[in-house]
């Protein structure tokens, strides 16, 4: 076998095992502000139970801070399953959320209309949200998550059946306030790989080893 052919058998196993090893792990989102990039991110370890139809995820405020007095800190984090928006205000019902005890936020869980999301997603209608105000937009800082901080959330409903935990955890919106340059922000998932994608990617690069050694053979 060559050192190429070796080589992709070699990038494709490690894809295969390491999908399979992602079906058994929490998801990590990364999350990136709209309008003002690295200024305002977070990461999001993200968990679905099919089975009891809950939603687990930790947020963590990554973002980085450039500009004296300004903060970028998260104050709502809400869910619009899909398909985006909702022919009711309140979107999809039935969830029941909570924070698990922290020292340095303070987010209270709404299942009912909170509100628009800014920054341009004028049709997303949230389902679900975790806010430190009385809406999405109008969030309280003091509340929320700063750079550096985290905090975690449980959401259960019957209303999360159907849907995968790929689907959940990327229909997330973060909102950011005291942003530098531009006051306040929302983040939404960066683009990543689906595991099936993942394999499928593993799966032609086995195929392309097996081509390049049946090759080799037929010169031998």
């Amino acid at each position: 076998m060559s050192r190429f052919s070796k080589l992709v058998c070699s990038v494709a196993a490690f894809l295969v095992i390491a999908t399979a090893g992602m079906k058994a792990r929490a998801d990590t989102i990364t999350i990136v502000g709209t309008n003002s990039g690295q200024a305002s991110t977070a990461t999001i370890v993200c968990d679905f139970n099919s089975q009891t139809n809950t939603l687990t995820f930790t947020v963590t405020n990554t973002s980085a801070i450039t500009s004296p007095g300004s903060t970028s800190t998260i104050t709502g984090i809400g869910y619009d399953l899909p398909p985006t928006g909702n022919a009711s205000s309140s979107g999809l019902n039935g969830f029941t959320g909570q924070q698990a005890p922290s020292l340095s936020s303070n987010f209270t869980f709404s299942d009912a209309d909170v509100g628009n999301v800014p920054a341009g997603f004028n049709n997303v209608v949230l389902d679900f949200a975790f806010i430190t105000g009385p809406n999405f937009t109008g969030g309280t800082p003091n509340d929320g998550l700063a750079p550096g901080e985290s905090a975690s959330f449980t959401v259960t409903g019957a209303a999360f059946s159907g849907f995968t935990a790929e689907q959940i955890c990327n229909a997330v919106f973060v909102r950011f306030q005291n942003v530098p340059g531009v006051s306040s922000d929302v983040g939404t998932p960066t683009s990543v790989p689906e595991p099936s994608s993942i394999l499928l990617l593993g799966g032609a690069l086995l195929g392309l080893g097996g081509i390049g050694r049946r090759k080799l053979r037929s010169r031998n």
